[in-house]
């Protein structure tokens, strides 16, 4: 079958899983994804039977339609098994997605596939065509494919068992969620409307009201940040951090223990050399060292930070020694209120949802000069928006938007890719999947300034997804970066809630109209700054966990030992025994070793942020050059390329180092030091 007949097999029919009725019917996935399957080994065999001399027209399109096919099936495979509403469906969408990835792992081991590829003829090919060839081929030596067929076959069944407790980790902390039970009174502090959402009601055995709250992030949030109750923050924290033990304990160790066996097949020290090894990062030691400039750039500002809170508190609650980890959050909200007279629930009333999403989307659409208009396209839920991408009149991609929370859903907030874009064959789509305030008729969906934040770091990458996904060859499109890129377009545009003009373009009191006041926008930026350092504390806790865990033998580790001394180690905050976070450390499936990609990519981020002119955000010459440069490539080139286009340089720690310690000066003048 020539190349271009079977690289167009499918590519419009069926291609979406919930037109199939895979949303409602666990067969009619299972059936869906077989076909995607049986699409996929049609490229192959393709592949493998050509005879002549091997080109990019006859042998690379065949693999990119084999990739095609591969990620339709497991992108949205995963996306149904975090949102569907049935948990049948979920159920069996989480064996699709095991399913997928065994026979991606299959193909990452499949040596003649390989010998096919490293036999084209790359001669006056495109660079981008060479990248994602040279990729791919380090790709397939990383995953051992110049082992013997035995060792490779050992490793296949390693990387599906790694799959499956992936797969389960995940699931449980999606279907771990808790409620807590708490007294009227333990809700002094909280918002009007969230004790409005959340009614006392009078418990039949005992006679006393009571009031039911979930670890759902819009239940839980608000507890730690304003209720006065010590003793409400603690049941809470220790809900939501435990909604995945003790049943992931022994699945991360078991996964830990799997991914070792294959670093050390592969002739590597440790999973986290093996995961650094195509990655800008280059090897876990260069993470360490990173790491050490991290500590070295945030100690002096997080010591600060917290002695202020502490003394603070101390005022407030003589006779208090010391401040907890459950009440970080509250603290530093009290402080916020005192030294720069801003109280965070002061902002919500002008941040409801409906304006938000009008607000990032009229931000994006003016900054990357595209138009969304709304789609009648069907989703995989009622409760989901669809909208598509216009460009100069051309339809460039969709997007689909799944903000709030319900029953069964996952409870964290991502984008994820739907269909990956490849220039005149797949529009790009992808889709948020989020948990924020609102969703329910008459709820106006209050967000706090952060929730804010979190949505626009999310539409970064959807952008992302969307102006990257018009490449060649799927395998380069869209996400398909380094893994540490790829939070570099998310954080970047999380930046721009920063600007006072562009915030007052859409933050209107949801009940008055009221414009958010300029008053009010400094304030909440002033305060805003202040504990940066010791977020960055967090970050290094985070990444230097997710490091340690896969950089050492995991024979004899201790979890809670590792985990508490850690913390201890980095935070100044009282460690609460019974936290089990790494139960419910989601990155640990995805990023794996990798987590310090969220501080590696701020740093990029802001250097490319401080381009941009601070007096014409969205109309300045560094939007159109950072389109062209960065999120228009997809993975067509390295990140490090990107970078210096960009650029004209590598990055530098100077704008990162200027964010992290804007706090001082706003403390200072807040504070008259």
């Amino acid at each position: 079958m020539p190349a271009d007949t079977v690289a167009a097999t499918s590519v419009t029919k069926d291609i979406h899983a919930w037109e199939a009725g895979a949303a409602e019917s666990a067969e009619a996935l299972a059936a869906w994804v077989d076909a995607r399957l049986a699409a996929h080994e049609a490229a192959l065999t393709a592949l493998l039977a050509v005879e002549e001399p091997r080109t990019p027209a006859n042998s690379l399109r065949l693999y990119d339609a084999a990739i095609e096919h591969l990620s339709l099936a497991g992108a949205q495979a995963g996306i149904l098994n975090s949102v569907a509403a049935g948990k049948a469906v979920r159920d069996q969408a989480q064996l699709e997605a095991q399913r997928v990835a065994m026979a991606a792992s299959a193909l990452s081991l499949n040596r003649p596939v390989y010998d096919a590829l490293a036999a084209i003829n790359l001669d006056g090919a495109s660079p981008a065509t060479r990248h994602f060839v040279e990729r791919t081929l380090l790709g397939y030596r990383l995953a051992g494919v110049d082992k013997d067929e035995a060792t490779r076959e050992h490793l296949q069944s390693l990387n599906e068992k790694a799959t499956r407790l992936a797969l389960e980790f995940s699931r449980n902390i999606q279907e771990g969620a808790k409620t807590i039970e708490a007294t009227p009174g333990e809700l002094a502090g909280l918002p009007e409307d969230y004790l409005a959402r959340h009614p006392a009601k009078k418990d039949e055995a005992t006679g006393q009201q009571r009031v039911t709250l979930t670890t759902d992030q819009p239940d839980m949030q608000p507890v730690m940040t304003f209720a006065a109750s010590a003793a409400l923050r603690e049941r809470m924290f220790l809900a939501y951090n435990t909604r995945a033990y003790p049943a992931n304990k022994q699945i991360l160790l078991d996964l830990l223990a799997t991914r070792q066996e294959v670093a050390s097949i592969l002739g590597f020290r440790s999973w986290a050399d093996l995961a650094t090894a195509d990655q800008m990062m280059e090897s876990a030691a260069n993470v360490r060292a990173f790491l050490a400039k991290l500590d070295e750039a945030s100690r002096q500002g997080a010591r600060r930070e917290h002695q202020q809170v502490l003394e603070f508190a101390r005022r407030r609650q003589p006779g208090l020694t010391a401040i907890d980890i459950t009440s970080r959050g509250y603290w530093y909200e009290q402080f916020r209120r005192d030294a720069f007279d801003f109280d965070s629930q002061s902002v919500r009333p002008y941040f409801p949802y409906d304006k938000v999403e009008a607000g990032v989307l009229d931000t994006a659409a003016r900054l990357f000069k595209v138009e969304f208009r709304p789609s009648s396209a069907p989703a995989w839920h009622p409760a989901v928006s669809v909208y598509e991408v216009f460009e100069e009149g051309r339809l460039a991609g969709r997007f689909y938007l799944d903000m709030h929370p319900r029953e069964g859903k996952d409870k964290w907030f991502s984008a994820a890719p739907v269909t990956t874009g490849v220039r005149g064959r797949y529009l790009p789509e992808a889709a948020l999947i989020c948990n924020f305030p609102g969703g329910e008729p008459g709820d106006p969906g209050l967000m706090q300034y952060s929730d804010v934040v979190t949505f626009f770091h999310e539409f970064g990458h959807l952008m992302h997804a969307i102006l990257g996904g018009q490449t060649e060859w799927a395998g380069i499109s869209g996400f398909a970066t380094e893994g540490d890129f790829i939070e570099v377009p998310s954080q970047m545009l999380e930046e721009f809630f920063r600007d006072e003009k562009l915030l007052q373009a859409f933050a209107r009191h949801y009940q008055t109209g009221e414009t958010l006041p300029s008053a009010l926008i400094r304030a909440m930026k002033k305060a805003g700054s202040f504990g940066r350092a010791d977020w960055m504390r967090s970050q290094l806790y985070y990444t230097t966990l997710s490091l340690d865990l896969h950089d050492r033998e995991p024979g004899g580790i201790d979890l809670d030992a590792i985990t508490r001394q850690l913390y201890q180690s980095l935070q100044p905050w009282t460690w609460l025994e019974g936290n089990r976070m790494y139960a419910s450390f989601g990155h640990l499936t995805g990023y794996s070793s990798n987590y310090y990609t969220y501080a590696f990519d701020k740093v990029i981020a802001l250097d490319f942020f401080a381009q941009f002119d601070p007096a014409d955000l969205l109309g300045c010459e560094a939007g159109a050059r950072y389109r062209k440069m960065v999120l228009e490539q997809g993975g067509s080139k390295p990140g490090r390329e990107m970078v210096r286009d960009f650029l004209g340089r590598d990055e530098e720690f100077s704008a990162f180092t200027s964010w992290l310690n804007e706090e001082f000066a706003s403390t200072a003048g807040a504070l008259g030091q």
